[in-house]
């Protein structure tokens, strides 16, 4: 007789990674455990600031002006030729940065004490307008306590010099900035290797060159512009030092969000003193007409072209990284956020998922991303249906097929 006992198998359990909590761990557990290294992480690179920073602004600068060797090879330049233009060229403008700042502060410096005079004299016209509303002597000196000349002069200079902290290490930039340039012309032969052998993490560095680049290209171009329509306005208006301003207009461009508040508020202190209060209006008011129009209505545009990054994003990695590495921090907030975002997020196909939420319009469904087609009707008679497939594009730029079932 044949065996009746039943032979049927238990059913086998899903496995924890199969539940989506790799290694047996629950997944609270470990956006706890990823928390607590993000925040480790980022309380290291603090520690480092007074070397990261410099680094980090000697390699933004390397990539942005890194094509201009591969277009002097092009032109028929010898390598040496190409590379050492490139060196003379990062070398210019951190030079011609960090002397400008220098002689500014150097300016501003020497003009201020002669507004001591005007601002006892705003002191006392703002004293006798209060005392018209009402507001006592007693409660105005209170007012009035933490104000003087001496702080109001310290906050002018003070933002100059933040600026010129970040290159106090002005000659470990210039060193780490030429051996990177030294190394440029192995970059794209390493690009290659690194592609051919880790094909995602090749797609997101090229990613972030780009992106960098162009979001260089685009705040150069519009900084200039404001800087040389900011310097004539004050110049017309009669504001001291409207070549000083224009600077600081042009460096506060690359901050994200709040570069126009940084950017107006010196002259329009010093306006204050020069003019009084008609002249400081007149300045926050052409500033905000002038700022508001091409870098509100204009800029945004072409700088959410080159990154693709959501406005809430730009924000947030302003704060982050001015926590991280100081006031350079704001300035290279951007480039920043696209070299985390290659490392972290591109680079991972599992978690491409996540450039929706951070991205500008709409993101990319499944790390998928489906270039528009042309309806081409129902497939030939002797063409199965299984095989009818749709080309698209994976987020890293390679051809991926979808089959239609």
């Amino acid at each position: 007789m044949c065996d009746m006992t039943s032979s049927a198998t238990p059913p086998i359990q899903p496995s924890a990674a199969a539940n989506g909590t790799p290694w047996g761990l629950p997944r609270g557990l470990i956006v706890v455990l990823a928390t607590a290294g993000l925040l480790g992480a980022v309380l290291g690179l603090q520690q480092f600031q007074s070397i990261l920073a410099p680094a980090l602004l000697a390699l933004v600068l390397v990539v942005g002006v890194h094509p201009l060797t591969g277009m002097l090879r092009r032109r028929g330049f010898p390598p040496w030729l190409a590379v050492t233009t490139t060196l003379l060229t990062v070398f210019g403008i951190l030079l011609g940065l960090a002397g400008a700042i220098a002689v500014s502060i150097g300016q501003l410096a020497t003009l201020l004490p002669t507004y001591q005079d005007q601002f006892t004299q705003l002191v006392d016209q703002l004293q006798q307008v209060l005392q018209s509303f009402g507001v006592g002597p007693e409660q105005i000196q209170t007012a009035l306590s933490g104000v003087s000349f001496g702080k109001v002069a310290g906050a002018l200079v003070g933002v100059l010099a933040a600026f010129a902290s970040t290159l106090s290490g002005l000659l470990f930039i210039l060193f780490v900035a030429g051996f990177m340039v030294l190394d440029s012309p192995h970059f794209a032969r390493r690009f290659d290797l690194i592609a051919a052998e880790r094909e995602g993490l090749g797609a997101s560095l090229g990613n972030f060159t780009r992106g960098t680049r162009s979001y260089l290209l685009v705040s150069t171009v519009f900084g200039l512009i404001v800087a040389v329509i900011d310097t004539g306005f004050l110049w017309l208006a009669g504001v001291p030092l409207p070549l000083l301003w224009g600077l600081l207009a042009f460096i506060t461009n690359y901050i994200p969000n709040i570069g126009f508040l940084i950017g107006v508020a010196p002259p329009a202190v010093l306006a204050l003193l020069e003019g009084g209060p008609r002249l400081m209006l007149i300045v926050i008011v052409g500033y905000s007409v002038i700022n508001f129009v091409i870098q509100s209505i204009i800029q945004p545009k072409y700088v959410s072209d080159a990154v693709s990054l959501s406005l809430t994003l730009t924000f947030l990695s302003l704060i982050f990284w001015t926590f991280v590495v100081g006031p350079l921090g704001a300035v290279l907030a951007i480039p920043l956020t696209l070299l985390s975002k290659a490392l972290l997020i591109d680079i991972d196909p599992n978690t491409r998922w996540m450039s929706g939420l951070i991205e500008s319009g709409p993101g990319p469904v499944d790390g998928v991303q489906t270039e528009d087609t042309e309806d081409t009707g129902p497939p030939a008679a002797d063409e199965p249906a299984a095989t009818t497939a749709a080309t698209t594009t994976t987020t890293d730029g390679s051809p991926a097929r979808v089959d239609a079932g």
